[in-house]
């Protein structure tokens, strides 16, 4: 039963990995890049602690790796976002088939909505 749930939790670590780094290599712009870095990799590197703690079973490495799921879980996705913006504020710009962008409007909206206090 454990070498089955390992191998589930490698495969879909590695699967998750896998479209992480074709999403980097495939998509136009480095904002969609980060996107498909940040959530599929993570989501991929947990399930590969994942599967370690539940292969070896014991209890001290299982407690190590849920601290650094809990740890990587916690830092990417901010890590991403704050890379995300550095980006943006430092001119790199959208993909040409970009619809909406909701950063720039608002910035020309001088920051209504976003405080929730410019409304009636």
């Amino acid at each position: 039963m454990r070498d089955g749930i390992t191998v589930v939790l490698m495969a879909l670590g590695v699967l998750l990995t896998f479209i992480g780094a074709l999403g980097v290599v495939r998509l136009p712009d480095v904002y969609m890049r980060l996107s498909a870095s940040a959530k599929a990799s993570t989501l991929g590197v947990g399930s590969l602690l994942g599967a370690a703690a539940v292969h070896f079973g014991e209890l001290s490495l299982a407690s190590r790796a849920a601290a650094v799921i809990v740890l990587i879980l916690s830092t990417a996705p901010v890590a991403a976002h704050m890379i995300g913006r550095a980006a943006y504020f430092s001119g790199v710009p959208l993909w040409r088939k970009t619809v909406c962008d909701e950063l720039r409007d608002a910035q020309e909206g001088g920051g209504e909505g976003q405080s929730g206090e410019g409304g009636a």
